[in-house]
């Protein structure tokens, strides 16, 4: 840690985390030293790869340190920008969701307060009082509940979450969402001799082929840990090569892994500027009847900015 500490080309993230640990190691004093006319704030930066690190997380790792070392005053402003980061209509990988939340537990953890959470709320036609000293209160509500309705009671603020999810009925898929500026995705499908065939009526027993087209038009750097997801409907049947010791009809780009299912496929790769990739997936008209055929979507998996998608659509296979 000395020689560390020493090290002239230690990064302002590094120097904070450095305190901590000697704060940690018994000696609080050598990090007040060291953090000592260090910013508060990073500059804006954002990581797919590596640490996964953001300029989110390393201001949550500085509220870390702040309090550790009982700097009430600049922890509690480190806070607020953190919390108030957290509060915006926004996405966070792991890594900056993890360490913020830590960083504001262990701040909440050394001023506690003897505030409570006092008030009345209605959902549907459930009704209750609440007079909780916890930070957090939650409760699940009826979806076709109706209407929410909350009085509080107390002297404290509160901030309230009324959180849904679900999934798009079958034939009310998300539309197609494609930023030609940021990822560039096209599909098609092909006979085993390379003509074009359109899926939405395929011939029972039919052997085809799936075809992706990923392009990284360049404007945003390299793409990494990209994650394509093909799933198909439940008449066809993925021939897996793998599986039966055969070749593919025709050969897929390179990938870091992929992962091949009874009605889907997973494949994971890195994309540099301005390079385009291809995959394809073999599979069989099985079974007749009419299905839905779900989405494609691709994403980066630590920059949810980064994705394409292309809306489902129904297919017949007759016989």
């Amino acid at each position: 840690m000395n020689r560390l500490r020493e090290f002239k080309y230690l990064s302002i993230e590094a120097r904070w985390r450095l305190a901590a640990a000697y704060k940690l190691a018994g000696q609080p004093e050598i990090g007040l030293q060291m953090i000592s006319g260090l910013p508060l704030i990073i500059k804006p930066y954002y990581t797919m790869y590596g640490t996964y690190g953001s300029d989110l997380r390393d201001d949550a790792m500085i509220l870390e340190t702040l309090t550790l070392l009982g700097q009430q005053q600049k922890a509690a402003g480190q806070l607020r920008l953190v919390a108030a980061r957290l509060s915006q209509d926004d996405w966070y990988s792991t890594q900056t969701t993890a360490y913020s939340l830590i960083a504001i537990a262990q701040y909440c953890g050394k001023n506690k307060t003897t505030a409570k959470l006092i008030f009345n709320y209605q959902a549907g036609k459930t009704k209750s009082a609440v007079s909780s000293p916890s930070y957090l209160w939650q409760a699940d509500i009826a979806a076709n509940g109706g209407k929410v309705t909350l009085k509080n009671n107390g002297n404290n603020r509160l901030y309230l979450r009324l959180v849904q999810q679900g999934q798009p009925s079958a034939g009310e898929d998300v539309k197609s969402n494609i930023n030609e500026d940021i990822l560039q995705m096209r599909e098609g499908y092909f006979t085993l001799g390379g003509k074009q065939i359109d899926p939405s009526q395929l011939k029972q027993g039919t052997d085809f082929v799936a075809q992706v087209n990923i392009k990284n038009p360049g404007k945003r750097g390299r793409y990494d840990n990209m994650a394509l997801t093909q799933l198909f409907p439940s008449g066809w049947e993925i021939l897996n090569t793998r599986m039966t010791g055969g070749a593919e009809a025709f050969p897929s780009s390179e990938s870091d892994y992929r992962d091949i299912r009874d009605d889907r496929a997973y494949t994971y790769f890195s994309l540099p500027e301005d390079k385009e990739v291809t995959y394809y997936v073999m599979l069989n008209a099985a079974y007749a009847g009419k299905y839905y055929m779900p989405a494609t979507y691709c994403e980066a998996m630590y920059n949810n900015s980064i994705s394409a998608l292309l809306k489902g659509e129904w297919v017949e296979v007759v016989k």
